[in-house]
């Protein structure tokens, strides 16, 4: 019993954490927990140099553990980890459901499979099988494959095929549906008012299909869904991770939670006590560390989850599933064949990012007549972007015609200068969700007031097309980036 209760109950409970750290490689306690038996590892942009570098830090992990889970939350679009100093070299979700290919999206997603394992990493957060049928949605967005339930469906479905024949483990997020809402659950709790037959009219349709694809996990959502649950959110409900997810949907995977320190569950339920509850309902897998990535946290959160267990708070068996559960992918991840990385990837990535490209005037002829001038618009991003990511046209439009010169604004007191320095040269509008930012539309119309001819690129949910000629992208990524200055540089 002293066993069961101590070392080896220690040890269940660091199985199902899946905590973040900072550095380049794997800090002592990080070391020591593991050969303790510690499940998982996310890594967050802080961790990355290059795959080379990840490489390296992921093999002295599973020096001290050979089955660690290493998780990364890389949607190969505006969300990107491997990527964040440099822009993702893929298009992204909304872009590969604009173009509505699913072989393609197949196709994307086993390449940055590929990617992955070569740098160690076992477990991706993803694919977004939101359906972001609130265009106002501040965190999710362009992160979707669209607004449509059945073109997020098999999307999803194609995105985890690809990414789990090249040996990484998909996760379908956020379960049960993130896109009907305004509020972003980094900061507050977002509430889905939809009743049950529209919840499965839409947002439950992407899971089906996900699970169908034979996903190997699903993370939660920290979200109210009164119809479902009147009383918890979604991470912490038995009815919706339990009852809906494992037994209506037949989900037998894992089931990981969303950053269990964002302030949708943190602020009302605290960490220690979001984590026993989350479990409890559920959970098999706790994410943590996008804020607090240190040992006292891994710490804090094991004795609370063996405190739990000895209260009766949590039932051993629940913990002892959880940890199995944890091992089960595990394995899967050590048993599965990896796929080497093919050279030919980044050109499958620029390709499908032109392919996204919609341009509101068939009748435009590219190049440029002269080098541009180019004012980008700067909104305020979500938190789960990481904010190194660049994003833009300027930059690879001046790497393509070097006499190019421009802004970024934040607000419209910079405009009326910028609007004098366009004068006598092409200019360009980029922005990124003008429908959500009113000082941002203004903005633009306010400029092609000034200067009808300018070019509109929409790096974002395109809403109400401005101006003559408007480009939309469906997304920010680099690779969306350089396919718009490739066209308007007349290199495409």
């Amino acid at each position: 019993m002293d066993a069961r209760t101590g070392v080896e109950l220690r040890s269940m409970a660091d199985a199902v954490l899946q905590p973040g750290f900072v550095g380049k490689e794997p800090p002592p306690w990080l070391r020591r927990r593991l050969a303790e038996g510690l499940g998982g590892v996310a890594l967050f942009a802080r961790n990355v140099v290059d795959r080379d570098q990840v490489a390296e830090l992921t093999a002295a992990m599973r020096a001290e553990k050979p089955d660690v889970i290493v998780a990364i939350d890389e949607e190969a679009g505006d969300v990107t980890r491997l990527d964040a100093y440099t822009g993702s070299p893929w298009p992204g979700n909304l872009a590969l459901g604009a173009i509505d290919d699913p072989a393609l999206t197949r196709e994307v997603a086993g390449h940055l499979g590929r990617d992955l394992a070569a740098a160690g990493i076992t477990f991706d957060y993803a694919p977004d099988a939101d359906v972001n049928n609130d265009p106002n949605n501040p965190v999710i967005g362009s992160r979707a494959f669209g607004a449509e339930p059945e073109r997020v469906a098999r999307h999803t479905a194609a995105w985890i095929t690809g990414l789990q024949e090249a040996g990484v483990a998909a996760c379908a997020k956020h379960f049960p549906g993130h896109g009907n809402t305004n509020v972003d659950s980094h900061l507050d709790v977002p509430l889905i008012k939809a009743g049950r037959a529209d919840l499965e009219a839409v947002e439950l349709i992407p899971f089906r299909a996900a699970i169908a694809a034979g996903v190997q996990a699903v993370m939660s959502a920290h979200l109210r869904v009164p119809s479902l649950d009147p009383d918890f959110p979604a991470t912490l409900s038995r009815k919706i991770m339990t009852d809906l997810l494992r037994g209506e949907l037949g989900f037998d995977g894992l089931i990981v939670t969303d950053g269990i320190e964002m302030r949708a569950i943190s602020d009302r339920y605290g960490l220690a006590n979001a984590t026993v509850l989350a479990l409890a309902a559920g959970a098999d897998a706790i994410c943590v560390g996008g804020e607090h990535a240190d040992e006292e946290t891994a710490t804090m959160l094991r004795d609370a989850i063996v405190a739990a267990v000895r209260s009766g708070e949590l039932a051993e068996e629940r913990l002892a599933d959880a940890a199995a559960r944890v091992a089960r992918l595990a394995a899967w991840s050590l048993a599965v064949p990896k796929v080497a990385p093919d050279p030919r990837a980044a050109a499958v990535g620029l390709s499908a990012a032109r392919r996204a490209l919609r341009i509101s005037a068939p009748e435009a002829t590219f190049p440029l007549a002269a080098a541009p001038y180019v004012i980008e618009f700067q909104p305020q991003l979500n938190l789960a972007i990481a904010p190194e990511t660049p994003w833009g046209l300027l930059a690879p439009l001046a790497e393509l015609v070097p006499a190019t010169t421009g802004t970024r604004l934040s607000s419209s007191a910079g405009l009326p200068d910028a609007l004098e320095a366009s004068c006598g040269r092409p200019l360009v509008l980029v922005a990124r969700d003008p429908h959500r930012y009113e000082w941002m539309t203004e903005s633009l119309k306010g400029a092609l007031s000034v200067r009808p001819d300018a070019v509109v690129v929409e790096m974002g949910v395109p809403a109400s097309p401005l101006g003559d000629v408007h480009i939309a992208t469906f997304g920010a990524t680099a690779a969306a980036g350089r396919a718009v200055a490739e066209l308007l540089a007349g290199r495409s």
